[in-house]
């Protein structure tokens, strides 16, 4: 069963989603602070974590940057901030979508569900490994390496990246990356694409403002070059 924890600091929201939740065979842990959710998701492991960004001891993104310092796990922030720069913000810090209040509850368990499938493995058996210059890609283990390290990627991340080197060498159009990494709602939220194509770029790149693997196509999309 898939584990979620959810961080919210209003009672009536967080009822309703672990009810929800619940009703659909997840099992929920809740916190109502970042404190709480940092210790939570350390004893309980969740599959996917539901997070507010209002929350009365520290700012969600503060929970978001200890999370990835530790765990891959897909997180899927639920704010009343609408604000591009703070969608952004979240994002960067290791976010892997972001939901604005007030939310249907069915589009944001419809991004709950493909967050958690982002973070699955692929299981095709493939056995592809693709080397560039510096850094090498396995595929079917999921893994990058870099200068005989591995590089800790999110789930977004990931599979952003899987979907470049699978199209080697083509160019990959924004509305296709979009829909096949976040999902078939989405072909507009081309900020999305820039905020992960620069932290693949800082993570892989020998010089990221000059990038000699992760190509844009201005206005097109982008491409993947060994």
């Amino acid at each position: 069963m898939t584990r979620v924890l959810v961080v919210d600091d209003d009672p009536a929201i967080v009822r309703a989603l672990v009810i929800n939740l619940k009703a659909r065979s997840y099992e929920v842990d809740a916190a109502h602070d970042g404190a709480a959710a940092l210790r939570t998701a350390a004893a309980r492991h969740p599959d996917v974590v539901v997070l507010d960004l209002g929350l009365p001891d520290m700012d969600g993104v503060e929970v978001i940057r200890e999370l990835r310092g530790w765990t891959r796990v897909p997180i899927l922030v639920l704010s009343a901030r609408h604000a591009s720069d703070e969608k952004v913000l979240a994002l960067d810090a290791g976010a892997d979508d972001y939901v604005t209040k007030p939310f249907g509850m069915d589009e944001l368990l419809a991004r709950l569900r493909a967050a958690v499938r982002r973070a699955e493995p692929a299981g095709d058996g493939g056995d592809v490994v693709v080397e560039t210059g510096g850094f090498t890609v396995d595929l079917a283990a999921k893994k990058v390496n870099r200068g005989g390290r591995d590089v800790r990627l999110t789930p977004t991340e990931w599979h952003l990246l899987e979907v470049l080197v699978r199209n080697s060498g083509r160019l990959v159009a924004q509305k296709q990356l979009l829909r096949e990494v976040w999902g078939p709602s989405y072909g507009t939220e081309t900020n999305y694409l820039r905020v992960y194509m620069a932290q693949l770029r800082r993570k892989l790149e020998a010089d990221p403002s000059h990038p000699q693997h992760l190509i844009t196509e201005p206005g097109m999309g982008y491409r993947f070059e060994k």
